[in-house]
C-alpha cells in the first residue's frame, strides 16, 4: 500500500507544484521520528537516572559521529 502512494503521480505532482509545503512534510517526519527515539530513550535508556541516561545518549551520539568522521554529507540531495 505504501508502494502504490509513494510511486502515485499525484504525489509526483504535489511535490513539484508545492515544494515549501513537502519541506514541511519532511520536517514533521523527522521531527516525530525524533520525539519517538527520545520517548523510547526516557522509557528504556536507565529509566532510574535521567542523569546517567543523558551522558549516556551523549556519548553514544559522540562515538558513532566520530566513526563516520562527523559527516553528514549523506544528508544532502
Amino acid at each position: 500500500m505504501l508502494k502504490n502512494i509513494k510511486n502515485s503521480p499525484q504525489l509526483g505532482q504535489l511535490k513539484t507544484l508545492y515544494p515549501n509545503t513537502n519541506v514541511i512534510v519532511i520536517i514533521f517526519a523527522i521531527i516525530m521520528l525524533w520525539r519517538g527515539f527520545w520517548g523510547l530513550l526516557d522509557t528504556y535508556l536507565f529509566p532510574g537516572s535521567p542523569t546517567f541516561s543523558y551522558l549516556t545518549c551523549i556519548a553514544l551520539g559522540a562515538i558513532i559521529l566520530y566513526l563516520d568522521d562527523f559527516k553528514i554529507d549523506n544528508l544532502k540531495r
